[in-house]
């Protein structure tokens, strides 16, 4: 270290100034603080990557930097001013068009790369499948059923058995196919078992993205397995067989999950079918409900039409019934208001005189009108309440009302079209 005046290296220290040694220069009596570096790493070399000439620390202290300093006093803000200096230009280097196209700036831009990317699966996470093949058989349904109760992808699947043993078939050219890793262990009892075991303890080490595990075997050594797994921070599924289904259970929750083979579909919990007959009994009576208000709409129409027929039928005018009285000189025929409900029919003549009146009523509202047979006997049955035929049979005047009419000398019958009109002679 040397003077910054006079290059002296006479110098002793002289107190401390902002938590920095100060020293005072014995030749020329200027006052200076350490400098910027460190003392332990004087005589230290530096060198940048590209390979210049090495400088030690202890020229890099005369740089033009320091030397074109004021004379005065080095202080704690000149020495900022200097690092900062020093990083604008490492700064221009590194962000020139030859650093940025240099094959030093990609291979420090793939590692960060691959860097991201091991740190986002290890955040996203995979599921991996441990299958016993000599225990428990797998198709492609039951497989994709698997992988839709995990929460991570099923992307590793590894199957252990004695392929060269005749009992498996062609097991090993399908599960192959589907991506499985085949396992091959020697015959004997549990093998594959314990093959599976000394495998799936260690799987983090080969798959250290791994979430979840499927351990599909019946045996129940496997439990061995699952528990290790708990314990290493992995959610564990055992996989087994029952008749003509799957039992998955979750060993870390105790939340079972049933899988049909024959039907091919997840069997649903008792709760579940619970929901679903209740959903099932809400939406028949929501039916039920909705036919039963049409129902009632349409009984509320036909009442209310039953209501105005009743009351049309009760302002119909009244009529005067004709009853036949005799004395002693001559017959007469005495007029007696009564309502049409009321009006009896006793012969033929009495008949005809309720007939005429029907027409005469209709005619004063509509002259034009021409009253046909049915429409006659339709007002005539309004009054009487009785249909005209029956009246013709009670009264013994004919067989039909139609007959009557054509056999009476008050009325005559003019065909139009199907229809007879019926028209008064006195007119």
């Amino acid at each position: 270290m040397k003077c910054p005046r006079c290059e002296s290296t006479l110098y002793r220290k002289n107190g401390r100034r902002n938590d920095k040694q100060n020293y005072l220069c014995k030749n020329c009596g200027k006052q200076f603080l350490e400098p910027a570096f460190p003392r332990s790493l004087e005589g230290e070399l530096l060198a940048n990557s590209n390979g210049h000439t090495k400088v030690s620390i202890t020229e890099t202290t005369e740089d033009p930097l320091v030397k074109n300093l004021p004379e005065e006093k080095i202080t704690e803000k000149s020495l900022s001013s200097f690092s900062l200096r020093l990083a604008e230009e490492l700064l221009q280097t590194i962000l020139s068009p030859d650093w940025l196209e240099s094959a030093t700036f990609n291979q420090f831009i793939q590692k960060i790369q691959q860097k991201t990317e091991i740190k986002h699966q290890l955040e996203i996470g995979i599921s991996l499948l441990l299958l016993d093949a000599e225990n428990l058989k797998l198709d492609i349904n039951s497989e994709l059923f698997l992988a839709s109760v995990c929460k991570y992808p099923l992307q590793v699947k590894i199957a252990f058995a004695n392929w060269r043993n005749p009992s498996t078939g062609k097991q090993d050219i399908e599960l192959y196919n589907r991506g499985y890793q085949l396992v091959h262990v020697p015959g004997g009892k549990d093998s594959a078992d314990a093959k599976m075991i000394a495998l799936g303890a260690c799987v983090l080490r080969s798959y250290p993205t791994v979430k979840e595990i499927l351990v599909c075997s019946g045996d129940g050594i496997l439990i061995h397995l699952c528990n290790e797994l708990q314990n290493q921070g992995l959610i564990v599924y055992w996989v087994r067989r029952q008749g003509q289904n799957l039992q998955i259970e979750n060993r870390n929750t105790g939340k079972l999950t049933h899988y049909s083979l024959s039907m091919a579909t997840e069997i649903p919990s008792l709760e579940q079918v619970v929901d679903k007959i209740q959903d099932l009994i809400k939406t028949e009576q929501e039916s039920i409900n909705a036919r039963l208000n049409s129902l009632v709409a349409v009984a509320t129409l036909f009442q209310e039409r039953c209501d105005i027929n009743t009351k049309h039928h009760s302002k119909q005018p009244e009529i005067e019934e004709i009853i036949p009285v005799t004395d002693d000189s001559s017959a007469q025929f005495i007029q007696k208001p009564e309502k049409q409900d009321s009006a009896e029919i006793s012969n033929g003549e009495t008949l005809d005189k309720l007939l005429l009146k029907i027409i005469q009523d209709i005619q004063i509202k509509s002259p034009e009108t021409r009253l046909s047979v049915s429409k006659l006997g339709s007002e005539l049955q309004k009054i009487t309440r009785k249909s005209p035929n029956s009246i013709i049979k009670e009264l013994k005047l004919g067989s039909n009302f139609t007959k009557y009419l054509e056999s009476s000398p008050t009325f005559t019958l003019k065909a139009s079209g199907k229809e007879y009109q019926v028209i008064p002679l006195c007119e």
